[in-house]
C-alpha cells in the first residue's frame, strides 16, 4: 500500500474521531477539510472559496430528472428530489418520465393535503410532516416537493386537492408545522407553487393580474409563513406570469418579496420546465433550473442539460461579465447550503418507510378531516348517521370510486402504495357479510391527457343494476364524486362543468327514486354541484383520504369516530356564484394570454360575506353526531392600543352523548375602513375534544396585527384607529357570539 493512501486512510480515520470530513485534495494535492461541527455559513463560504467559476454555476441545473448536481471535485454531492406532498413518488428513470420499475418505491399514501386542511389541527399537520418526512429521509431523498400553498380560487382549478384551502390563515398555521415535521428529517421541504398558480389550464403562460392588495392579503401570507415560521430550505417558482414574467424569475417575486423583504436563505427551484430566460433566471432569483425543454409531466426534447437556461447560457454570460460575481455567489451559496444541510447532514436521522406508525398518521388525519355535510332535516327526514351495528340486513355500496385506486393519476402527485384499503373493503369489513356492491357507473381508466368515451350500452347496464339492487337494499351508501383522471382533480387541466361527472347525478335521482335511505359520500379535493342535495338525507366530504382511507370511512360512517372536519373552502351553489366566475372569462380562466383577478381581496367567504350570497356549505363548516353549546364570549378590555392586546374568552360545552371535537372560530370584522375590507376575516382557531357534558374555555389573544389591511400606497401594513368586532363562530355562516372593540394609536 502506497505511503500516500496510508496517510489517507489515517486522517479519515481521525476525521471520525474528531469531526473533521475529509471531502478531498485541493489543487496542490493538500487534504481539504470541511468540519461540520461549524456553522453552515462558514462551510459555505469555505466550499465557495474552493470553487472554480464553472463548478459554481454547474450546482443551478440538473443532471437527471429529479437530480441536481454538487462538486464532485470537492466531494460535495448531489442533490435528489421526489414529488410530492403527500407521499413520496416512486422513482423515476433518469431522463425520462417512465417508471423506473423498482420494487423497493413503494410509499405510504397520506391524505390529500386538501384534506389535512379540512382538520384544521396544526399538531396532526406536524406529525404529517414528520411521517412524510421519514419516508422521504428512508428513500434517500434530499427535496421534497411540497406542500402547496396556493389559493384555492374556483372549484374548477384541477390541483386544488394538492393545497389548502381558500383562507391565506388556515394554509398558514397548517403549513408551518407540516414543513417543520418534514425538515426534522434532515429533509427539505419545497413550498409551492410560487405564485398564483392558481389554475391548471395555460399554467405554462397565463399572465395574472392583480392588485398589490390581494397579492400580500390573499395569495402571499401561506408563503411567507413557510418561510418566515416555518423556516423552509427551499420554494419552487410556478409556471405562469404575473405582471408579463414568468414567476419562477420574477424580480418582485422573487429578489423583492421572498429574498428581500421575506430574508429568504434558501433555494428557489423550479418547476419543471418553468424557466423561459437564461438573463432573468440568472438576475432574478431563480437558483436551480429542473425539467426545461419539457412540459413538466410528459414531453421530452433532444436538448441537454448544458442547453438549460442556467447551463453553458448562464456560463458564457458570466464569463463575458453580465451576470455579476456576486450573483452567482450568492446562488451557488444557497445550493451549498441547502446540500449542507440535507445530503451532507450526519446528524439526520436514518428514517422509516411503510411504518405502522405512519398508517396511524394517514389514519387520523383521515379521520379528523371527513366533513359530515348533512345529516337529515327532522321527522321528514330522518338522520341516517351514524349507522349502528346491525340495524340494516341489507347495505348496498355504489359508485366507481368505493373501488378505485384514488392514489392513481392526478399527475406528479400520483402514488406507488403498499398497501391500499378502499371504502367498499373498510365498509365491509366494518359492517360485514350484508354488504354487496354494484359499481353504478364508470369513470375509466386513471390516465392523463385525454378522457375514455364510455358507451351509451356500457352506462345504462350499470345503472339499471345499482337501481335494482337499490330496491331491495335497507340503505345504500353511494360512494361517487371526482377522481384523479385528467380534467378531474389533476394537474395539467382544470375541470369542465361543475357537475359530477359520468352521469352520476342521473344515478343517484335514480337511486333516490326507489330508495330514499341514502347516504352519499362525496371523494373530491374540490366542491361539486349538488342539484340533489335536499332529497339526499345525509352527506358526507370525504376526500383522497390515502392507504387507509376505507378504514377511516367506515369508521366514521358507524360512529366508531365523530366526524370533526370542517370545510377548507366554501361550496356556491352554482358556478356563477363563485367570485373568479362572476366577472366573466377575463377573470377566469382568461383570454388564454391574460387574466384579471377582478374579485380582488374578496375570495371565498370573504365574497359570499360582503355580497350576500348563501354558498351552499360555508367555509368552516361541518356537522358532528354531538352538539355544542357556546357561551357569550368576553374580553379582558374594551380598548386596544398598538402596543396592547386584548384576551377574549368563550366557553364550549359538550350537550350530546358522544365524546367529540370541535373547531372554535375566531373572525375579525373592521368596522369602519378608509378603503374595501371583508366582513370579517378568520384569524384564529381552536379544535377542542369535549366529552360528554364537558365543558371547556378557550382563549385567543388578539394583537394589533389581526386588524391590519396592506395599504398598497405606502406599501406597508396598517390597522386604521376605530371600532372593530371579533366573531367567535363555528363556520363563517355560523355566529355564536360577538363583542366590539376599539383600536387606538
Amino acid at each position: 500500500m502506497g505511503i500516500m493512501k496510508i496517510f489517507l486512510l489515517t486522517i479519515c480515520f481521525l476525521s471520525v474521531q474528531t469531526g473533521m470530513v475529509v471531502i478531498a485534495q485541493d489543487k496542490k494535492q493538500k487534504p481539504v477539510y470541511l468540519d461540520d461541527t461549524q456553522p453552515i455559513e462558514v462551510r459555505v463560504q469555505d466550499a465557495l472559496n474552493r470553487m472554480t467559476v464553472e463548478e459554481k454555476t454547474r450546482l443551478s441545473y440538473a443532471q437527471g430528472k429529479f437530480s441536481s448536481p454538487g462538486c464532485p471535485r470537492l466531494g460535495i454531492p448531489e442533490l435528489w428530489m421526489s414529488d410530492g406532498p403527500h407521499g413520496v413518488r416512486a422513482e423515476i428513470n433518469w431522463n425520462d418520465w417512465g417508471y423506473a420499475g423498482w420494487t423497493n418505491d413503494s410509499c405510504t399514501a397520506f391524505p390529500a393535503l386538501t384534506c389535512l386542511a379540512a382538520s384544521w389541527n396544526p399538531l396532526l399537520a406536524e406529525k404529517y410532516g414528520y411521517a412524510i418526512g421519514e419516508e422521504a429521509r428512508y428513500r434517500e431523498k434530499d427535496v421534497l416537493l411540497g406542500p402547496g400553498v396556493n389559493i384555492y380560487r374556483t372549484p374548477l382549478n384541477g390541483r386544488n386537492f394538492e393545497y389548502m384551502g381558500e383562507d391565506p390563515y388556515l394554509a398558514s398555521e397548517l403549513c408551518v408545522p407540516y414543513i417543520q415535521g418534514v425538515q426534522k428529517n434532515g429533509v427539505a421541504a419545497c413550498v409551492k407553487h410560487y405564485a398564483l398558480n392558481n389554475q391548471e389550464l395555460w399554467r405554462g403562460h397565463i399572465d395574472v393580474q392583480l392588485s398589490d392588495r390581494a397579492l400580500y392579503e390573499i395569495y402571499l401570507p401561506a408563503f411567507k409563513a413557510a418561510v418566515e415560521r416555518g423556516k423552509t430550505w427551499s420554494v419552487m417558482g410556478a409556471y405562469n406570469k404575473v405582471r408579463g414574467t414568468h414567476a419562477t424569475h420574477h424580480k418582485l417575486l422573487n429578489n423583492d418579496i421572498l429574498k428581500g423583504e421575506w430574508n429568504f436563505d434558501g433555494c428557489v427551484i423550479t418547476d419543471w420546465g418553468a424557466a423561459h430566460d437564461t438573463y432573468e433566471a440568472a438576475m432574478y432569483g431563480l437558483d436551480i433550473e429542473m425539467g426545461s425543454y419539457t412540459n413538466g409531466l410528459t414531453s421530452e426534447s433532444e436538448f441537454g442539460f448544458d442547453d438549460y437556461y442556467l447551463g453553458k447560457s448562464y456560463l458564457k454570460m458570466v464569463r463575458e461579465g453580465k451576470i455579476p460575481m456576486e450573483v452567482v455567489n450568492d446562488k451557488a451559496a444557497r445550493v451549498l447550503r441547502l446540500i449542507f444541510r440535507t445530503a451532507m447532514n450526519r446528524r439526520k436521522p436514518f428514517g422509516a418507510l411503510t411504518s405502522e406508525e405512519h398508517y396511524r398518521t394517514a389514519y387520523e388525519v383521515a379521520t379528523e378531516s371527513i366533513v359530515l355535510l348533512k345529516n337529515g332535516t327532522g321527522k321528514k327526514q330522518p338522520a341516517l348517521l351514524p349507522v349502528p351495528q346491525g340495524k340494516y340486513k341489507r347495505i348496498l355500496v355504489v359508485g366507481d370510486n368505493a373501488t378505485r385506486n384514488l392514489m392513481l393519476g392526478g399527475g406528479s402527485s400520483e402514488l406507488k402504495v403498499q398497501r391500499v384499503v378502499s371504502p367498499l373493503e373498510g365498509i365491509k369489513a366494518k359492517f360485514g357479510e350484508n354488504v354487496v356492491y354494484a359499481q353504478g357507473y364508470t369513470s375509466g381508466r386513471p390516465m392523463y391527457g385525454r378522457a375514455d368515451v364510455i358507451p351509451q350500452t356500457t352506462v345504462d347496464s350499470l345503472r339499471n343494476d345499482a337501481v335494482k339492487k337499490a330496491m331491495n337494499a335497507d340503505l345504500v351508501i353511494f360512494v361517487g364524486g371526482l377522481n384523479k383522471n385528467h380534467f378531474q382533480d389533476c394537474e395539467g387541466g382544470d375541470r369542465l362543468s361543475y357537475g359530477l361527472p359520468f352521469g352520476q347525478n342521473e344515478l343517484i335521482e335514480a337511486l333516490l327514486k326507489v330508495n330514499k335511505n341514502l347516504v352519499a359520500v362525496i371523494v373530491s379535493g374540490n366542491a361539486v354541484e349538488m342539484p340533489w342535495v335536499r332529497e339526499v338525507p345525509s352527506i358526507i366530504q370525504s376526500w383522497y383520504l390515502g392507504s387507509v382511507g376505507g378504514e377511516a370511512l367506515a369508521d366514521v360512517l358507524s360512529g366508531d369516530v365523530n366526524p370533526s372536519g370542517k370545510l377548507p373552502f366554501s361550496y356556491p351553489v352554482k358556478l356563477e356564484d363563485c367570485p373568479a366566475h362572476f366577472f366573466g372569462e377575463i377573470s377566469y380562466p382568461g383570454d388564454s394570454i391574460r387574466q384579471e383577478y377582478k374579485e380582488d381581496i374578496l375570495v371565498g367567504y370573504r365574497w359570499y360575506d360582503t355580497k350576500k350570497i348563501r354558498p351552499l356549505f360555508p367555509f368552516g363548516y361541518g356537522m358532528s353526531y354531538t352538539a355544542f353549546e357556546y357561551s357569550k364570549p368576553a374580553v379582558s378590555a374594551k380598548t386596544m392600543n398598538a402596543d396592547g392586546s386584548i384576551d377574549l374568552t368563550v366557553k364550549i360545552k359538550n350537550t350530546g352523548e358522544m365524546v367529540g371535537k370541535e373547531i372554535v372560530q375566531l373572525y375579525i370584522g373592521d368596522e369602519e375602513c378608509s378603503v374595501l375590507r371583508p366582513v370579517k376575516e378568520l384569524k384564529d382557531f381552536r379544535k377542542v375534544q369535549l366529552l360528554p357534558n364537558e365543558e371547556k374555555e378557550v382563549k385567543f389573544t388578539i394583537k394589533p396585527e389581526a386588524l391590519q389591511f396592506f395599504d398598497d400606497k405606502q406599501h406597508t401594513w396598517v390597522a386604521e384607529p376605530g371600532k372593530f368586532k371579533a366573531y367567535i363562530a363555528a363556520s363563517s355562516s355560523d355566529i355564536r357570539g360577538t363583542v366590539t372593540f376599539e383600536y387606538t394609536q
